[in-house]
């Protein structure tokens, strides 16, 4: 009977392992969590307040039992002595959007999410507000493989706007209702991640929503995912020629679904027009905005972002949603599933700049949902990479140089580490020192990882491990070692000491030419590495007759090479081991024929000093006594 019972505790627990959900992409040991939402809420427009229900099945899918769960509760950053507040207050260079705003907000003008009630499966549970965090401690663990139902009463006021979400934002918008809702937590390999609010990044569990919005029939809302009632609403959802008519202060009730997402962002103002534009064999565009005289770029905004769209699929990815809405709100611009906020008292090109920039995190956030918050390079520096690059396309600018294309990148991690004040970027976003250190190292130097990866691998093998690393990844939580595997993959390449560098410190690049030594029918040029960060070199000669030839000297640490991306022809150099300072190169041909030595002309590498890249213009280059 024992043995029975054994063999019945064995297959039990095979079932509830084998039915997490499993990616064969990401190896047999990969997982993630999933949430259901179903909302609704009731909202005042006369005190900005409303009463909400949740009903949130949540699975746990992780090989862990969870005794606790948590929620966070966004709204409460926008009171006087939140975490918020002090970090504004007294880090060394605020956000000019925050500074000391929110400790002077009145107690009709603060934000608050207060829990009413919650049950797990039925029977009430234990919780404690802290700050921007709801902590609950279950009565009944959550076993591998199971899930749970929690049920919710709460109600929220919704702050003057500050920082991304609010009502009434500088350019007279209602509601910018993004974080508005008790959220779940996420919890993955590395375990909770319920950190405080205090205005950077975020980190979401993938799922469905269900959410129902009751407001006054005045408002057009504008949402992340699908409505699901357009012949109730009008304002531009229902079909054309029909009309809806009904008496002033009258609700009406916003029912929208989503899947396959990990957040849910709305907004909405009585003023909004909403024009619609298709992307061929792509998404629906939805543009919400107040129609006035510093909005008329808004005229031509859907003919640009169809373009976009078109462009960034077919580079990047399939965009996988039918469905994208940028909707004029927020504080500057700010990317959510499905849909973004941007502030839309704009110059075209700045208009234009910031809808690509956050439809571009559709891509990089919104569908490959990387944890933010630990790894905003991911997601901004992505982000500013492929921006760089559609509004090259957008503006006809596609035969540009890099140089030019990605300098506004460049010139920003230049400029941070110039500054001092560089910290690695493996720095949690919520811990820099400085907000200029967290943007240039997310924004900047995130881009110019991606470009200068493509200097190490090669431009066409990379643009297909980007195409890749979406495929593979998209609707999961990839990490920088998934996307360093996809890209050494693709290159044949090991890529370990590129990320170790580049991404785990704040050491620099710099190779110059150290010294030419004319040898009859030869030349030898000794390299230096003058920086830490070693690199693979391409060495472009040009000779006096015209003639251009490409030396290529891979770092012994690659074990390979990559193709030669230019119809220049190439030598392949022995490699270079990255301790040695120097590297002896030898040029077939005599000094006297030589017009021009220049180590990378295509600029891709970061080198922080390109005085010393460039014969004869390189400062203190020494002919003779070359290092053999």
């Amino acid at each position: 009977m024992k043995h029975t019972h054994t063999i019945l505790s064995i297959c039990i627990a095979f079932f509830l392992l084998s039915s997490i959900p499993q990616a064969h992409a990401q190896g047999s040991g990969y997982w993630q969590q999933k949430a259901e939402y179903s909302m609704e809420i009731d909202m005042n427009v006369e005190n900005h307040q409303f009463q909400g229900t949740q009903e949130l099945v949540y699975y746990n899918n992780s090989p862990d039992t969870l005794s606790q769960v948590f929620y966070h509760l966004y709204f409460n950053a926008f009171q006087p002595g939140s975490m918020m507040d002090v970090r504004s207050r007294t880090i060394e260079d605020p956000d000019r959007r925050v500074r000391d705003r929110i400790l002077y907000l009145k107690d009709d003008e603060i934000g608050y999410q207060r829990v009413e009630s919650l049950k797990q499966d039925g029977k009430d549970v234990s919780y404690k507000v802290v700050g921007t965090i709801l902590e609950v401690q279950l009565n009944k663990p959550i076993l591998p493989g199971q899930k749970s139902t929690f049920k919710m009463d709460f109600s929220a006021q919704v702050p003057l706007q500050v920082r991304r979400s609010g009502r009434d934002n500088a350019e007279g918008i209602d509601y910018s209702m993004s974080q508005w809702y008790p959220k779940m937590a996420e919890y993955d390999y590395e375990g909770w991640h319920a950190n405080p609010y205090i205005g950077r990044e975020f980190h979401g569990v993938w799922g469905s929503y269900d959410v129902k919005i009751s407001i006054d029939s005045s408002y057009v809302v504008a949402a992340t995912g699908y409505l699901q009632n357009p012949q109730e609403i009008g304002h531009g959802y229902q079909q054309k020629g029909q009309k809806i008519k009904r008496p002033k202060g009258e609700k009406i009730t916003y029912h929208f679904q989503a899947d396959n997402v990990h957040d849910f962002m709305w907004a909405a103002d009585p003023d909004y027009k909403h024009v619609i534009a298709q992307v061929p064999n792509g998404p629906s565009l939805h543009f919400f905005y107040q129609e006035d005289s510093l909005t008329t770029n808004w005229n031509v905004l859907p003919e640009y972002t169809v373009k976009a769209f078109q462009y960034v699929s077919a580079n990047f990815g399939k965009y996988p949603y039918d469905k994208y809405s940028v909707v004029q709100g927020g504080d500057g611009g700010m990317e959510y599933p499905m849909a973004t906020l941007i502030t839309g008292h704009r110059s075209l090109q700045s208009l234009v700049g910031v809808t690509v920039h956050e439809m571009l995190h559709s891509w990089y956030q919104g569908v490959l949902g990387t944890n933010e918050s630990l790894y905003s390079w991911m997601d901004e520096g992505f982000t500013s990479y492929a921006s760089n690059l559609t509004m090259a396309h957008l503006f006809g600018r596609e035969s540009s140089s890099s140089a030019q294309i990605h300098g506004g990148s460049y010139g920003g991690y230049y400029g941070l580490v110039n500054s001092g004040k560089e910290e690695p970027m493996t720095t949690h976003s919520d811990h820099y020192n400085t907000n200029a250190a967290y943007g240039r190292a997310a924004y900047s130097k995130g881009a110019v990882f991606l470009e200068q990866l493509s200097y190490v691998i090669g431009r066409e093998t990379f643009m297909k491990g980007m195409k890749r690393y979406f495929n593979e990844w998209k609707f999961k939580h990839p990490n920088p070692t998934n996307f360093k595997r996809i890209m050494e993959k693709e290159s044949g390449l090991e890529l370990d000491w590129y990320l170790e560098y580049f991404v785990n410190t704040t050491e620099t690049i710099d190779y110059g030419i150290k010294s030419l030594e004319p040898r009859g029918e030869t030349t030898h040029v000794t390299l230096e590495r003058v920086n830490r960060m070693p690199m693979p070199l391409d060495v472009l000669v040009t000779y006096k007759n015209g003639e251009q030839e490409l030396f290529y000297i891979p770092l012994r640490v690659m074990r390979g090479e990559k193709q030669n991306e230019t119809s220049t022809p190439r030598a392949v150099l022995e490699d270079w081991p990255w301790v040695f300072p120097t590297y002896l190169m030898q040029i077939p041909q005599s000094l006297d024929n030589i017009e021009r030595i220049e180590i990378d002309t295509s600029q891709r590498m970061a080198d922080i000093n390109r005085s010393n890249n460039v014969y004869p213009d390189a400062n203190n280059i020494r002919f003779g006594n070359s290092v053999e």
